[in-house]
């Protein structure tokens, strides 16, 4: 019987975020409007960067891609959490929750890699500013982005792939709004050490490569600014990277909060609380961040709401 995948759950519950019938329209209306936001905010976004020529950068080419990640990994998750909120059960099918579990970590490993790369570019436009041109050429910065998609599908494919191997024979209820390793391996009646030790692994991994390269770049970062003289050059330069290490602080705030820990620690309840915020919140934050924070984009914004329509 050993290596045989014994998969009897074709579908599974999701308990939700709240099992109280009158917070149901209220929270519906608020990850609604959130998750609008999001859309408008990220596509918004998008959309300015390609039509202004003055944004044709390295590093406003990363935001739009940040911007095109967040878009689809807010997606993965809000439709089908405000359709369950009128739910008479809040089901998923085996193959929808998989899925939707393979999308969830390709877009997220794919964002912190991201996050990483646009600090490499801002620390080479601060510390390196006459070889900006050069050493972030549309080929390196293809490259970087590229690489970012990759390493987020490898590690998305090896802990789906692993999860595939499991056995689910019952229970069949999720306590949480979606389809997350930790929650599924609680309900697997198969031995799942590896699959907690490669979840462990790999996610330590990667926030240690991703945010070493944050911190790297950004003690050299500091140390660039604080050689500039006068205190304009300087607050200049401090604020093309206060809206980049926002956003890094939010998403490896959520993050290692949530997986980086052992698995004895692991509470579902607050594993939910939390992933509200690095699943929905901040990919709506993000375009609102960058937007207040760069006078760029600001300029941008406001020449295109400028704009009078044509006349016929």
């Amino acid at each position: 019987m050993a290596g045989v995948n014994f998969t009897l759950v074709t579908e599974f519950i999701l308990l939700g975020l709240t099992d109280r019938a009158e917070l149901k329209a209220f929270l519906f209306v608020l990850f609604l409007l959130i998750y609008a936001i999001s859309l408008v905010g990220n596509l918004g976004m998008l959309l300015l960067i390609q039509v202004t020529p003055k944004l044709h950068m390295p590093m406003y080419y990363f935001l739009s891609c940040l911007s095109l990640v967040d878009a689809c990994y807010s997606s993965v998750f809000a439709p089908k959490m405000l359709l369950n909120f009128f739910a008479a059960q809040e089901t998923i099918s085996f193959r929808a929750c998989i899925v939707q579990y393979f999308f969830f970590v390709t877009l997220l490993t794919t964002e912190g890699f991201l996050l990483a790369a646009m600090a490499y570019d801002r620390y080479v436009a601060i510390a390196n500013p006459l070889l900006y041109t050069v050493a972030m050429t549309r080929t390196v910065c293809v490259v970087l982005v590229f690489g970012s998609c990759v390493g987020g599908v490898i590690n998305s494919l090896t802990h789906t792939i692993g999860l595939l191997n499991l056995s689910f024979c019952g229970p069949k209820v999720i306590s949480h709004f979606f389809c997350d390793l930790p929650p599924l391996l609680k309900l697997s009646c198969s031995d799942t050490s590896m699959n907690e030790l490669l979840l462990l692994v790999f996610s330590g991994i990667i926030a240690m490569i991703t945010f070493l390269t944050v911190m790297v770049s950004y003690v050299f970062i500091v140390a660039a600014i604080l050689k500039i003289r006068s205190a304009a050059g300087r607050h200049k330069a401090f604020s093309t990277c206060a809206s980049h290490l926002t956003a890094v602080t939010l998403f490896y705030g959520s993050i290692s909060f949530s997986y980086i820990q052992p698995s004895s620690q692991y509470s579902l309840e607050q594993e939910k609380v939390v992933s509200v915020f690095y699943t929905l919140v901040i990919p709506m934050l993000n375009p609102l961040i960058y937007s207040f924070r760069n006078k760029e984009v600001k300029e941008a914004v406001k020449r295109a709401v400028e704009l009078k329509p044509f006349r016929c």
